[in-house]
């Protein structure tokens, strides 16, 4: 709520400090005192746009400064804090000044800020009922809103239980308009992979076959040269039999007997021996493997080298299309497998998708008739209610009309399209509210519906202007008694010329005009229980000292308070 308003230099106000409490405060003086000027400074606070012609006659600048207590489970405070300012003790400051240049600057608990911050938080502090403009149920979210908040636990529960079938269903839809969107794409896609590992399990490629193959063809391809040199050191090595050459066995068999025949005289020529011994077995041994290398290349020949090739060019084509190595060529068929897999599943996933769809589409579609029933129930009660009011307050002939209709389609709220007209007299079509209302019948309608809302709804601070125009006598308490129920709820602050609504005030602030051939200034008092009946009975009669005035103050005090108590 509104703590405290402090206004320095704006229009004839030289410098008021306005005290605010809980329940309904009336702002009262008389015409032209700068009553209006109360209601300018908190447009500044609240964001409006400034003007420099409200600034005092002599003055560089205008500056005001509003105080608020702010529950700790506000989204107030969050907002405040994404902004990088912070709500200290639970006291919100935000202060705004207008330069004669036309500069305007704002701060929220002592941060600059962007004006357009006050009109954020403002929209959460304060609603103001006055003009048509500033209707606070003036668009179609809010209507709802509204009536949903109305509509008590039971449309709660109903809603959020909705909104729970709307997401799952929602998700479901853009999951399902992905798959078919892409069908095609993916069927491409699949009929490309099946070609690929068609083409790769005719390949049955193995790890390190190309490094193999290199090494077969190097082989196949210099086989004369390898023969020449394999025969020739196998000749060397052991020439069996064949040929006057000696060879290598030969010699060493030779060394090793020259050595045995003479071991007996010398030990150490034994171990030579021994030593030749197993260098003949090491000789024999590489012959033998020579032997089987001349035979495998007597199996090679030029039909053979004609299939490494072919091998050869076909791994590297693939590994051109799917590597750039042969492992990833094989890796690549895993791959492409199970996404094959994947995409042939895709028609399946769609169909079952589909099942899904139809039984949460009928779920969805159960539980947003039930939102519509229980809307227009707590739309008739909504009308019947704010009419009953409107007849008490000298607005016997108008009704309320909330109409309830089916939307294009399913929202996150609902099918439902909430709409709260006004019917001015019996038989007149209704309009939307704002149209055709004078700014005090708009007031009075706002009041009507706010007394209703409020009984299911945690209202901001509410401040009304014009309320009491138009209206008198009896109508003029019902006006001020509305007020008074509403401020139990939230507090509540009137301009008000009517002593009928300001005697059910909780506070009193009186603006006070002082005139002189060159200065004129303004102040703001807030007025004891003396004070008070004095200005009611001013407002009454033009007259604060009227015996008869004073006494018909006095009664509608004690009537409000008897009422309150």
């Amino acid at each position: 709520m509104i703590e405290e308003i402090y206004i320095r230099d704006l229009g004839v106000i030289q410098e008021a400090r306005l005290p605010f409490g809980k329940g309904l405060t009336v702002i009262t003086g008389e015409t032209g005192a700068g009553k209006t000027m109360v209601l300018s400074a908190l447009g500044l606070l609240l964001g409006e746009r400034a003007d420099t012609a409200s600034i005092r006659r002599g003055q560089d600048q205008a500056f005001v400064e509003g105080r608020w207590l702010i529950a700790e489970n506000s989204p107030v405070i969050e907002r405040v804090r994404d902004a990088g300012s912070d709500v200290e003790q639970g006291e919100l400051i935000l202060n705004r000044s207008v330069s004669s240049e036309g500069r305007s600057r704002a701060s929220v608990s002592g941060r600059s800020t962007p004006v357009g911050l006050l009109n954020e938080l403002g929209e959460m502090l304060v609603v103001v009922h006055g003009q048509s403009d500033q209707i606070r149920l003036k668009s179609a979210v809010a209507q709802r809103e509204a009536l949903d908040q109305f509509g008590g636990a039971g449309l709660a529960t109903a809603l959020a239980e909705y909104q729970a079938t709307f997401k799952a269903w929602r998700e479901l839809t853009q999951r399902l308009e992905e798959l078919k969107a892409s069908l095609d794409a993916r069927a491409a896609e699949a009929d490309e992979l099946r070609n690929a590992v068609d083409e790769l399990e005719k390949l049955d490629a193995r790890s390190g076959e190309d490094l193999e193959l290199a090494e077969k063809a190097e082989r196949i391809n210099n086989l004369e040269i390898l023969r020449a040199a394999a025969s020739l050191a196998h000749e060397a090595l052991s020439s069996e039999g064949f040929g006057d050459s000696p060879d290598a066995l030969g010699l060493i068999g030779q060394a090793r007997r020259s050595l045995e025949q003479v071991a007996n005289h010398d030990a150490e020529l034994g171990r030579l021996a021994e030593l030749l011994k197993a260098v003949s077995v090491q000789l024999v041994d590489a012959s033998g493997e020579i032997s089987s290398y001349l035979a495998s290349l007597d199996l090679e020949g030029a039909g053979e080298i004609n299939l490494i090739q072919d091998r050869r060019a076909a791994l590297t084509a693939a590994m051109r299309k799917y590597g750039p190595t042969l492992d990833e060529v094989i890796n690549y068929r895993s791959s492409a497998s199970d996404r094959l897999l994947e995409l042939d599943s895709s028609s399946e996933t769609i169909d079952q998708l589909g099942l899904e769809y139809e039984a949460l589409s009928a779920k969805l579609k159960i539980q947003a008739d039930s939102l519509t029933a229980l809307r227009v129930s707590a739309a008739s009660r909504l009308a019947e209610l704010v009419t009953a009011e409107l007849k008490e307050l000298a607005m016997g002939g108008a009704s309320l009309v909330v109409e309830v209709g089916y939307a294009d389609a399913y929202g996150s709220h609902g099918q439902d399209s909430v709409s709260i007209q006004l019917s001015s007299y019996p038989g007149a079509e209704p309009r939307p509210l704002g149209k055709g209302a004078s700014g005090g019948e708009l007031s009075r309608i706002m009041l009507a519906i706010e007394v209703v809302l409020a009984e299911t709804q945690q209202a901001p601070t509410f401040i009304f202007d014009e309320v009491d125009a138009g209206v008198g006598g009896a109508a003029a308490i019902e006006v001020g008694r509305r007020l008074a129920m509403l401020a139990q709820r939230a507090q509540v602050i009137v301009v008000t010329h009517l002593a009928q609504v300001a005697a059910y005030a909780t506070s009193h602030l009186r603006v006070l005009k002082t005139s002189s051939v060159e200065f004129t200034a303004t102040d703001v008092v807030l007025l004891d229980n003396e004070t008070r009946v004095e200005e009611l009975a001013r407002m009454l009669s033009g007259l604060s000292d009227s015996e008869s005035g004073l006494a018909h103050a006095a009664e509608l005090r004690v009537r409000a308070l008897s009422e309150f108590s």
